[in-house]
């Protein structure tokens, strides 16, 4: 049930994500109602991610932290009524994967038989890298030159697999003192079998600009991943393992072209 649900929503996403760039081009092209901008900032940004799988049969999991980095560009063609409208697009270097929550049945951590100490619990996390590009519309309010704007971007988001690295002390076949509540562990032992991943990226939030040191960045995303990691037919042991990513990210941006207008403020 689970899995025809996702199936349901990832289609509706798929055929919504047109659409929703489609609403944004009317705000992205030069209108007579609006004023025309031509603005052009590049710079760095970076930031941190929390990210699980979503995992069909389930795999208790927590956030697998990891870090992202990049290079980021914006171009900012109109301020239509209050709302200026650009375009951003990212290359960034990201570390997803996921982190599994080994419990017993009484929600306890999960010891090996000769650890009397109970020192060292069963984990398990997996690493898997990611060169991710963005492409966002965005809509911000505010001040554009000197002062602070709230923004809003949507977009997709495509990512090309790099590598992979597993953390583990897990034993195959060694007992155990208590016994596992999952026991789908398939996953400990599978490579990434996907290498393209794909999804809609979307977030906001406060941009400090200046007119001298540029544009600093402070924003919160969150990713939904349209594609799975694992293959999904029905020959396959997961119905889905599409990956779900929390961003919190800083930005630097630098004006390389600007609009020469003093009413811009």
């Amino acid at each position: 049930m689970k899995n025809y649900i996702y199936n349901k929503v990832t289609r509706k996403a798929t055929r919504l994500l047109p659409l929703c760039l489609l609403t944004f081009l009317p705000l992205l092209a030069h209108a007579q109602v609006g004023d025309y901008r031509t603005d052009l900032a590049i710079g760095v940004n970076g930031g941190y991610i929390m990210n699980k799988v979503s995992f069909t049969p389930e795999v208790p999991q927590l956030y697998q932290g990891g870090v992202t980095a990049g290079l980021s560009v914006r171009y900012t063609c109109e301020k239509y009524f209050s709302s200026i409208c650009a375009i951003t697009a990212e290359v960034n270097y990201a570390q997803m994967g996921f982190k599994e929550d080994i419990l017993d049945m009484n929600n306890q951590p999960v010891y090996y038989t000769d650890d009397t100490e109970k020192a060292n619990p069963l984990y398990y996390d997996r690493r898997i890298n990611y060169i991710q590009i963005p492409v966002m519309a965005r809509l911000g309010w505010g001040r554009e030159r000197n002062g602070f704007q709230f923004f809003l971007q949507v977009g997709p988001q495509m990512g090309l697999y790099r590598s992979e690295s597993t953390n583990t002390n897990i034993v195959s076949g060694k007992s155990t003192q208590n016994r596992r509540a999952s026991s789908i562990v398939a996953q400990e032992s599978m490579p990434v079998e996907n290498k393209f991943d794909y999804g809609i990226v979307g977030g906001g939030g406060l941009e400090y600009s200046h007119p001298k040191l540029g544009h600093f960045l402070l924003e919160a995303r969150y990713y939904f991943g349209l594609g799975n990691i694992y293959g999904n037919t029905k020959q396959d042991y997961f119905g889905k393992s599409n990956n779900g990513a929390i961003v919190i990210k800083l930005s630097y941006l630098f004006d390389i072209i600007r609009t020469k207008n003093d009413k811009i403020k």
